[in-house]
């Protein structure tokens, strides 16, 4: 008798680890998504958040994406000065240290800029309704860039500085 609850505990764990997997043929990306993808899904949820108009929409769209493809170069630099980063803290070289970390301040700082201008471009196109939502679900984050990493304007994992 033991055994068989056994068996049926064991057959009973692998068909919930079975069914936890994804469904046989469906393949998944690791490739994220491009800018105007990214955009989109952000303006049709400040739509949905704050009822834009047409108008509103299309100006969103243009700030959004012109922001992102600025931003995007710029977190390539990041990628790769934070890998030379791990590469020096590895050899104790401490001159490099103090250089890319610099560079990382930099850029930081300007995808933070690029960022918050957009958002104060979009907060401007808002009517004053629009912006008490907009502030009542969390606005811009604190300065934190257009909360495409957190908050209430999240619009994609994958895509933070």
């Amino acid at each position: 008798m033991k055994t068989f609850f056994k068996l049926a505990g064991a057959g009973a764990l692998l068909t919930a680890t079975l069914l936890a997997q994804r469904p046989f043929g469906v393949m998944t990306s690791s490739t994220p998504p491009d800018p105007a993808t990214i955009v989109a899904h952000k303006v049709e949820r400040l739509t949905k958040l704050l009822g834009l108009s047409t108008s509103q929409q299309g100006q969103a769209t243009t700030i959004f994406l012109n922001a992102l493809n600025d931003v995007t170069p710029l977190e390539s630099t990041l990628k790769s000065d934070r890998q030379s980063l791990q590469t020096a803290v590895k050899a104790n070289d401490t001159a490099t240290i103090d250089s890319v970390s610099a560079s990382i301040g930099t850029t930081t700082g300007q995808i933070v800029d690029i960022q918050n201008k957009a958002d104060a471009a979009f907060y401007a196109i808002l009517t004053p309704s629009q912006q008490n939502t907009l502030n009542q679900h969390g606005g811009f984050n604190g300065g934190h860039g257009h909360g495409w990493a957190s908050g209430a304007l999240t619009v994609t994992e994958g895509f933070s500085p």
